[in-house]
């Protein structure tokens, strides 16, 4: 039987380990934005070429995710997170290797199959085992990753002039993820780790049932556009800043960084404030500055390029925010089933509407990316509103 001491030690060991696997998960997720010029040249692409890798890892990290409940009750946590890490490394170092466009293409089938299960893993451990203030700092650290991610990229392509040196690296740096998440494989099935009351709750509610209430509706529409915005952003500013607006890859790629350290940084703050401030305020808050920074990056002043920094802000505590709320808003038994709805959406949106921005690119030029990111701010701003209006009806 454990003691409290070892139970403590446990529930901080786990949690730093759920806090590396989202490290994990921005790692690889931001390298094809500052990649994707050397890539595309070097496979002979066009702009809109880069739905393949959007298309192949959403739908593999949509399909992953539905089916995760499953495989939890097949492997357990912990052998499913080792799994999936190991799927996300293979993916890295298989770009990293790819001497044709098809299987670097293919590569992304993997991401997106070990992507959505540590995701809608991670996620739903935390959510039943951890507060919110640790939501919001589980995500801050996928921002650390995402921030790690362009960093990375870019000093390879400025140093060694290597694409393939920056996902090498990625991918080697997974696989010590990798050994950590099989070596506390155990851990995270440890009797008593499950909930009877949750399990209890997930029974009672159909996933129709789920699907009948508008709130679902309401929270898988904002996921999708939330992903869409932050992915279009992170992967296409680059491209704009570098082929439209002549900026020099070093200097575009320190924006891009900036912009994903933006988000971890934002997410590690409002972390400490969100309890005093209150969610749906931030929220609000939150959403408001994503539309003023979008709309400034587009207006391609002198310092449109720091907007990105306050877009990242913007953004940070969207995510985490509407994933808290969502057990709140909806109770505790359509949760189980409206989370992983909830990401499904998430990566559905973040593979559509950047990779429909890159049909945009090719037919109306990189600037027109940065109108539809306003479009999509201002859409997150309504349909946020809308539901707050519902809840205080209901």
């Amino acid at each position: 039987m454990q003691t409290s001491n070892t139970r403590s030690y446990t529930r901080r060991l786990l949690l730093v380990t759920a806090y590396l696997g989202f490290i994990s998960l921005g790692l690889p997720d931001t390298l094809i934005g500052v990649a994707w010029p050397s890539v595309r040249d070097f496979f002979g692409r066009q702009q809109s070429d880069i739905a393949w890798i959007f298309f192949g890892a959403g739908a593999s990290y949509f399909v992953s995710g539905l089916l995760t409940g499953k495989l939890l009750k097949s492997f357990g946590i912990g052998l499913l997170l080792g799994g999936s890490s190991l799927l996300v490394a293979a993916s890295a170092l298989g770009y990293s290797v790819a001497p044709a466009w098809g299987l670097f293409a293919a590569c992304a089938l993997l991401h997106g199959l070990g992507s959505g299960a540590i995701d809608a893993g991670l996620n739903h451990y935390v959510a039943n085992h951890f507060s919110p203030r640790h939501m919001n700092w589980l995500h801050a650290c996928y921002g650390i990753g995402a921030t790690l991610g362009p960093l990375i990229m870019t000093s390879m392509l400025v140093s060694l002039g290597s694409w393939r040196a920056g996902y090498a690296t990625v991918g080697s740096l997974l696989l010590l993820l990798t050994g950590l998440f099989l070596y506390t494989r155990k851990l995270w099935d440890a009797p008593g780790e499950t909930t009877d009351a949750a399990s209890e709750a997930e029974a009672s509610v159909s996933m129709l049932d789920t699907l009948k209430h508008i709130g679902t509706w309401a929270h898988i529409a904002l996921f999708f556009i939330y992903t869409g915005l932050e992915v279009t952003v992170g992967q296409w500013s680059f491209s704009v800043m570098t082929e439209a607006r002549s900026m020099t890859k070093e200097t575009a790629g320190m924006w891009v960084t900036i912009f994903w350290a933006s988000i971890a940084i934002g997410r590690l703050v409002f972390g400490f404030i969100i309890e005093w401030l209150g969610i749906d305020l931030l929220l609000r808050l939150s959403m408001l500055a994503a539309v003023l920074g979008t709309g400034l990056f587009a207006a391609n002043l002198p310092f449109s390029a720091g907007a990105l920094s306050l877009v990242g802000l913007g953004l940070a505590s969207i995510y985490p925010c509407l994933m808290t709320r969502t057990p709140q808003r909806l109770g505790k038994a359509r949760a189980a089933h409206a989370i992983g709805f909830q990401v499904s959406a998430a990566m559905v949106g973040a593979a559509a509407l950047p990779s429909a921005c890159g049909w945009l690119a090719q037919s109306r030029g990189l600037e027109a990316v940065t109108l539809a990111t306003i479009a999509m701010a201002v859409g997150l701003l309504l349909i946020h509103e809308t539901l707050l209006r519902f809840d205080r009806r209901f």
